[in-house]
């Protein structure tokens, strides 16, 4: 699944072109599922209307052949449950709801939270634990009260540590999935049990993580860990700077799209080399697994 960047033209609006062009990329590279307006598509900088705009629009060109889910959580309960009927008005199949950031709610906050959205009964809900954006680590306790909720059907977590993702596989079932939230420790969480990825890299290299998601899930750890491998100098450079400002260079340069809003700034020059060798190192590892997919 990836987690969509939001397109941009030379003068800060939306480019609903080159939004398109990302769409069509996306189902050819074969993912799986697309997340519109999570924190990698700049969320918080989007307007309403903007927020209408694009996911309309995945909704209408994606139709129906994958899932379309759209982040959803703000900072408070009922604006986050008013934003997932929105979503639902406009198409969307699922919501990504991030624990409330800048507030930090206690843990029996969270489960009140989550509770309340989930009794809306709006759209089907994926919980999202990214601490070091929102300021909140998501409590193990939070995913004990609610995954049982026919309401709730999986948790985003991105967090990298394999303690974390361990404590969270005991709680997996066939109606609440284990998805991991960080490209760079993916493929371990996988191969340990984790039902599959949210990606950024897989805004640049769709088919490279379909093909990396495919051998982890069927237990081909050999083959998992070298497409892994390959892709280790990918999760080096989308670190770089915060996110997405690294992934967006990138997609410029495969001509979706230009920059960030403020406060982001473009990537710094400083790194124009690694961008240009990242650019040709996704091409040849794009090109490789296309053809892996269509054998």
């Amino acid at each position: 699944m990836t987690a969509l960047a939001t397109p941009f033209g030379t003068n800060g609006e939306l480019d609903l072109n080159a939004w398109r062009t990302l769409l069509d990329r996306q189902l050819d590279g074969g993912i799986e599922a697309v997340i519109v307006a999570g924190s990698t598509g700049e969320a918080a900088s989007l307007f309403d209307q903007e927020f209408d705009a694009i996911l309309r629009l995945a909704v209408e060109r994606i139709a129906g052949r994958v899932p379309v889910v759209a982040g959803t959580g703000m900072s408070n309960t009922q604006k986050t449950i008013e934003m997932t009927r929105r979503a639902r008005a406009l198409g969307a199949d699922a919501a990504l709801v991030v624990t409330p950031p800048y507030v930090r709610p206690t843990t029996e906050g969270l489960i009140a939270h989550y509770e309340a959205i989930a009794a809306d009964n709006s759209l089907p809900i994926i919980m999202y634990n990214v601490p070091g954006r929102t300021g909140v680590d998501m409590d193990i306790a939070v995913v004990e009260a609610m995954y049982k909720n026919p309401n709730i059907i999986g948790i985003k977590e991105a967090r990298s540590d394999a303690a974390r993702m361990t404590a969270l596989l005991k709680y997996k079932t066939p109606d609440f999935a284990v998805l991991s939230g960080d490209d760079a420790t993916a493929c371990r969480a996988m191969l340990a049990g984790a039902d599959g990825l949210i990606s950024v890299g897989s805004n640049v290299a769709p088919a490279t993580f379909r093909v990396l998601c495919d051998q982890a899930r069927a237990e081909h750890a050999a083959e998992a860990r070298s497409i892994d491998q390959a892709m280790s100098p990918l999760y080096d450079f989308l670190s770089i700077e915060p996110n997405p400002i690294p992934v967006k260079a990138l997609l410029g340069l495969q001509g979706v799209g230009y920059g960030v809003r403020l406060p982001l700034q473009p990537l710094k020059q400083q790194y124009a080399s690694e961008l240009r060798a990242m650019a040709d190192l996704v091409g040849e590892l794009e090109s490789t697994s296309l053809k892996a997919l269509a054998a």
